[in-house]
């Protein structure tokens, strides 16, 4: 069995979790998110923690999924998530026009990206710096992927967008030939 689907997913003060049927919905100050249940996978509320357990060996793939997308609902909606991108090239830069999001990659037009509700973005220019914070583990992580793609660090010079704490392997260039 799924060591991370036997641990308990506690709930915070302030946070209120709601069963029904297959679907657990998850209230807090930063918002409210609700998922389905996968598999046969059965869960209830006891001592102010939620606990998971799998009566069929063969949904125990679906065990630490339920437990992980659970406690991603209740960490989110308590304290949120976010994700920082570094900039790094010549010219390359972003800044934001309004709430939309302006990205300035060497190609001949700015590439303007308007981020889904719940999503907040915040733009530090001098550091060239992309934060993008919310309350959904899931939609932070695709909105700063679909940015990340414009220009993915390349290996030679180190351009592109990247992640916080991502190292990129470089590749050394091309060597003159000897005239031998």
């Amino acid at each position: 069995m799924s060591r991370i689907g036997k641990m308990p997913v506690i709930i915070p003060a302030g946070v209120t979790v709601e069963i029904k049927g297959r679907v657990i919905a998850v209230k807090g100050p930063k918002g409210e998110l609700s998922a389905k249940m996968p598999g046969k996978i059965t869960f209830k509320i006891e001592d102010n923690q939620i606990v998971f357990s799998c009566p069929d060996p063969n949904q125990k793939n679906f065990f630490g999924l339920a437990r992980t997308l659970t406690d991603n609902m209740v960490v989110g909606t308590s304290t949120g998530f976010s994700k920082k991108l570094e900039i790094n090239g010549v010219g390359y830069k972003a800044a934001l026009k309004g709430k939309d999001l302006v990205l300035n990659l060497g190609f001949s037009h700015p590439v303007k990206l308007v981020p889904p509700a719940g999503i907040e973005v915040a733009v530090d220019e001098k550091e060239n710096t992309i934060t993008i914070s919310g309350f959904d583990r899931q939609a932070v992580g695709e909105f700063t992927a679909k940015i990340r793609s414009f220009r993915k660090p390349e290996p030679y010079k180190g351009k592109g967008i990247k992640y916080e704490n991502e190292h990129i392997v470089r590749k050394e260039g091309k060597k003159a030939a000897s005239g031998e």
